[in-house]
Parts: structure tokens; sequence; C-alpha cells
């Protein structure tokens, strides 16, 4: 296993323990974040027949309720620094189950978007974040593979909701089934009760790894001397202006918008998140316009889960070998590109056999793309800023995440077919993918730069402490002669 990047956390991670604990706490959490929006897309035929809208219009429940999601990570951002991941996360579970409650007994869709979309959504976004948080304070070196059994919980859940929703639709309905989900999602706030804070007393121990992708390690050795003369001539109204700036940093890093390789992902998942969520929210969808009997068309969602269930923990073990993880975010340009790629071929693969094929392939690419998702960004910007830049990737984020579905949707109603939609999203995925792989080879090389850079201005360094010393020594000899 390679050595971990450094942090400076003030403390070690212990990388297990009960740690474990609170990845399995996480696998729950993120699991009825990511796969709830989706699961819920078997209800779009009945309530689209129910409330008699559109394509575009059923499709903004599930994009309501993603984009509130995404919406919600600043908030939640603030709440995390705040109080800890527990109680946030705990919070978030009591907010879905009221959410899908009241929804059961909406009377229009406008009462759908504000229960399930609102908030079920800025419910998900206290499940979210708070658990990809807490994985960074309890593990270093197993980071990778943590967050990969973490995000497993996604297509784990997806794979067991699918069948159970058609089940519980044919049963009581959607309303009956919206009334049962509001119980089961409830089992968020046991997963935060897992979410025990780290003990942070354990001091780090002394280490030679090597600096964080992001280059901040180098930048500031490099600048070091500078800062320390700078900080002398600080005039009050300066240091006052840094107090006020460090009031606002308490609670979310601004200063990530000046950050290289937070703005690299930040601008590519921008794109990529108009065509990220549409494919698989019109799945179940598409397969039914073809003639699909319903639980065939469900059962392409599970055995797209089934596929991701199993490709996102490889994809943590595989991310953490020596070969991957220094140069991870290759790996993860190239599995933006594999989904557009698959999204491109989809409309041209024949009959259901031709769906199971594509619910496979997806399944391996969703998973690796969400596998890696957060751990880049974890991989660029350091744990300890990553609480405040998962809250602004989500809070742009949510643009793209509210109006890709709808407009989806909007070109199914125009051209009264599917395929469009998919060429579509394979686009969105495509150029963002090719976009990854040129703009981390300019950040990786940039970064050697900079570190070769600190390491000739640290010899300087050095070599002029070591010059002033010896004429202190060779001045003080002088007098002691007199």
């Amino acid at each position: 296993m390679p050595p971990a990047a450094a942090t400076k956390l003030g403390y070690t991670p212990p990388d297990g323990g009960w740690g474990w604990a609170v990845v399995f706490g996480a696998f729950i959490s993120i699991g009825f974040s990511y796969a709830f929006p989706k699961s819920l897309t078997i209800y779009f035929k009945e309530i689209q027949e129910y409330f008699s809208v559109s394509y575009s219009e059923i499709a903004w429940l599930s994009s309501v309720m993603l984009a509130s999601m995404y919406a919600g990570g600043p908030v939640s951002s603030v709440l995390v620094n705040r109080y800890g991941s527990r109680p946030v996360v705990m919070v978030g579970g009591v907010m879905v189950s009221a959410g899908m409650v009241l929804a059961s007994f909406g009377r229009t869709i406008m009462h759908l978007y504000l229960c399930v979309g609102l908030i079920g959504g800025f419910g998900l976004a206290f499940n979210l974040q708070p658990a990809l948080t807490i994985i960074g304070t309890y593990f270093q070196v197993k980071r990778p593979l943590a967050n990969g059994l973490a995000m497993t919980g996604s297509p784990v859940v997806l794979f067991t909701l699918a069948p159970l929703n058609q089940f519980l639709c044919d049963t009581f309905g959607w309303r009956g089934s919206f009334l049962i989900l509001g119980s089961i999602v409830l089992n968020c706030c046991v997963a935060g009760a897992l979410m025990r804070p780290v003990n942070k007393n354990v001091r780090p121990k002394p280490t030679t790894e090597p600096p964080e992708c992001n280059g901040e390690a180098t930048e500031k050795a490099a600048t070091a001397d500078t800062s320390a003369q700078s900080a002398n001539l600080l005039t009050e109204a300066n240091q006052d202006e840094i107090k006020s700036q460090g009031c606002v940093h308490k609670f979310i890093d601004l200063s990530l918008f000046k950050h290289r390789g937070f703005l690299i992902y930040l601008i590519g998942n921008i794109v990529m998140f108009f065509g990220f969520f549409a494919p698989v929210v019109f799945l179940a969808p598409y397969a039914k316009h073809q003639g699909i009997d319903e639980y065939s068309a469900a059962f392409l969602l599970s055995i797209f889960a089934l596929v991701d269930m199993f490709i996102r923990p490889a994809t943590g073990l595989l991310g953490n070998t020596k070969w991957i993880r220094p140069r991870i975010q290759y790996f993860f340009s190239f599995a933006v590109l594999y989904n557009g790629v698959c999204h491109l071929i989809f409309p041209l693969l024949p009959g259901y056999v031709g769906m199971v094929v594509y619910a496979v392939f997806f399944g391996l690419a969703f998973g690796m793309l969400s596998a890696l998702l957060f751990e880049v960004l974890m991989d660029l910007v350091g744990p300890q800023r990553f609480s405040s830049a998962v809250g602004l990737v989500t809070i742009i984020e949510c643009g793209p995440v509210l109006l890709g579905p709808p407009l989806s949707g909007a070109l199914v109603d125009i051209f009264k077919d599917y395929k469009y939609m998919y060429y579509a999203c394979g686009v969105f995925m495509l150029v963002p993918g090719i976009y990854f792989f040129i703009m981390h080879y300019y950040n990786y090389k940039k970064l050697d730069e900079e570190r070769r850079h600190s390491v000739v201005v640290e010899i300087r360094t050095c070599e002029e402490a070591v010059q002033l010393k010896m004429s202190q020594d060779g001045k003080t000899g002088h007098e002691t002669d007199g």
C-alpha cells in the first residue's frame, strides 16, 4: 500500500477500529442519499397518469430532490463544522421521513415537488455531506478503500429498493408506498448514531510523506520566510480584516476559489452533471415505453445496482494501489469518459437484451465514477478543507443537477424517442472526460514544478542559514580574540 498524502489534522487517524462502524453508518446514509431519488422513478408512470403531467414535468420530481440535496451542501457543511456529523445525519433522516409522509397526502404535483423535492432533498443533504466528511477524519492510508466501501451503499440500497418499490406500488399504490418509505428511511437516524467523533488526542507521528496533490504544502514551504516577514508589517486594519475572514472560513472556506485543483474539478463537474443522473432516472421509464413489463423494467435497475455494488469497493481497492493513487485523477478522468461512451452506444443496442447489456456496462462506469467522485476532491484539497469543498461544489452543481433530467425529458417530449436524450447525456459526459485528462496533466506538471522549486528554495534557505551562522561565529571569535 502506498504512503498516504500528508495531512495537518493535528492527530493520527486510526485507519480502522471504530472507523469501520463509521463506514457502515456512512454506507447506509450515502446509500439512501443517492439511491432514494433514483428508486422513486418506479412510481413515475403511475404518478404521471394520476396527475396527467408530461415526461419533463414528472422528471422535475427527482431533479428537485437531487438539486435540493446538492443545494443544501453549504448549510450541511456549516452544521457539520459546528455540531459534528452525528446530529446532522439524524436530523436529516427525520426530515426525509417527514417529507415522504406529507407527500403521501399530496393532491397536486406541486405538493410532491415541495414535500419530496425540497423537504426530502434537504434531508438527504444532511445525510450525504456529513457521511463523506467523517470518513476523512477516521482514515488516511486506507481512505480510498473506506470511501469505496461507503459509496457502495448507493447500489446496495438501490438494488433493494427497486423491486421493493415495484411491489409496494402494486400492493399499496404510490400514496401507501410513500407512507411506508417514510418509515424505512428513518434508518438514517440509526446510521447517524454510529458516527461517533474521532479521538483527536493522538498526536501525529513524524513522517516523510509526500505532499498532497493540491501543492499547498509546497507553496507554503516556498513562501514560509516571506510570510513570516510580511506578518510583522501587518497594520491593525489588516489584522481586523483577517479576523473577519477567519470567522467566515470557520464555517466555509471561500479561498478554495483560488485553488487550481478545486477549480479544475468544479468546472468539469458542472458540465458532467447535466448528463450524470438522467440516464438512470429514465432507464425504467424507457423500458416501459418500449413495451417491457413493469417488473422487467425494474429489474434493469437491479442489474445496474448489482454491478455498481461490486465495482465500487473494487475501484476503492484499485485506487489505493501504488500504481494508481499517485495519479488517481487520471483514473477519475477515464471513468467520466467511459460513462459518455456507454450512453452514446446504448441507443444502438437492440431489444431487452441490449438494455441488459447497457445496464451491466453502465453499472461498471457509474460505479467507478461514483467511488472516485469525492475521493479525488479530497485528494485535491486535503481532508481539512474537504467539508467546505463539498459544500461549495454541491451548491454550484445543484443547477445542472436540477436542469439535467427535465431537459432530457423535454427531448423525449419533443422527439417522442429516448435515443436523443441518451446521445445528449453521452456528449455531456464525453466532453468533461477529455477536459479532465488535459487539465489534470497540466495540474500534475505544475505540481511537479512547484515541488522542485520548493526544494531549491529550502536548500537555499539552509545554505543562507549556515552562512549566517558561520559569519556570526567568526565575528564572535574575533571579539573573543580582541
